[in-house]
């Protein structure tokens, strides 16, 4: 008995142990991208997620302050060519999730195309269409619907 006990606390304690270790990237709050960046591509990393652009209802056109928001982060991106930046459209609720997807898709790539004309790599960028489905401001109200018409910017060091 005492010998079937001591190997039930070992296996218990063996178990504990492996649990912890397969959480300690949940513990630091980082993802595996994160934790391969240094502090000062975490720094340059943020910088490029800084500025939202916005856009109108049903358009993706880019605004005047749109492209200066780019332009800026065209900036940064060529200072740091090893991050990889993901271009997430978004829109507002109304309209079928297709719709919203396709209308997010070309917002995501009107951002893509006006990077690559200042001289980003198509390499050094994705783009994601969420649609309606991650609304940044809930409500159906044109204050809501105005902040969930974007572009968002995650910038990230691919894994090697």
């Amino acid at each position: 008995m005492n010998i079937l006990l001591r190997r039930s606390l070992l296996l218990a304690l063996a178990l504990v142990l492996l649990a912890g270790l397969g959480c300690a990237k949940k513990q630091t709050g980082l993802d595996d991208d994160e934790l391969a960046m240094t502090e000062a591509e975490r720094m340059v990393a943020q910088r490029i997620a800084d500025g939202i652009i916005y856009f109108e209802f049903d358009r993706y056109d880019l605004s005047a302050e749109s492209r200066r928001i780019l332009t800026q982060k065209a900036s940064i991106m060529k200072e740091v060519p090893q991050l990889r930046v993901t271009i997430e459209g978004h829109t507002d609720e109304r309209g079928t999730e297709e719709y919203n997807l396709a209308l997010g898709e070309r917002r995501a790539r009107a951002a893509y195309e006006f990077l690559v004309n200042l001289g980003i790599p198509p390499t050094q960028m994705e783009m994601v269409s969420f649609g309606k489905l991650r609304p940044a401001v809930m409500g159906s109200n044109e204050a809501a619907w105005a902040k969930n018409r974007r572009d968002e910017f995650k910038a990230y060091k691919p894994r090697r």
